[in-house]
């Protein structure tokens, strides 16, 4: 069981940038694969990007490669995406997720653990 929370959404302009965190509790972090999804009303919530158990390799959606960059540090167990250049279509809930697969990173059916979320708003 891994319990997580994320935190650094808020409201920024386009071209901005935002760093998001997700800290997770328990010692078993770094067994895990994790993920970001990201979610607008009415639709379905969407990959965006994932970090393997050790840091590499990572995995992103077309919609933000090459602006987006996911890490993570083990020794403080948290996960971090950082978005640069920001376009208002990237406005949705960012959730981060905890994975027991070795693969299927893109998957929603393939992360156990979820936070609840945190809101990130582009303004034009």
């Amino acid at each position: 069981q891994v319990q997580l929370v994320e935190s650094g959404g808020g409201l920024v302009q386009a071209g901005a940038s935002l760093r998001l965190s997700c800290a997770a509790s328990g010692r078993t972090f770094s067994t895990y694969a994790m993920g970001w999804f990201r979610q607008t009303p009415g639709k379905e919530r969407e990959f965006a990007a994932a970090i393997t158990r050790n840091g590499l390799p990572t995995f992103y959606a077309d919609s933000v490669k090459g602006r987006f960059t996911i890490s993570r540090d083990n020794t403080k167990n948290t996960v971090y995406l950082q978005m640069n250049s920001l376009k208002p279509e990237d406005t949705a809930v960012y959730y981060c997720a905890a994975s027991n697969y070795y693969n299927n990173y893109e998957a929603r059916w393939a992360y156990d653990f979820w936070g609840q979320g945190t809101q990130v708003t582009v303004s034009s």
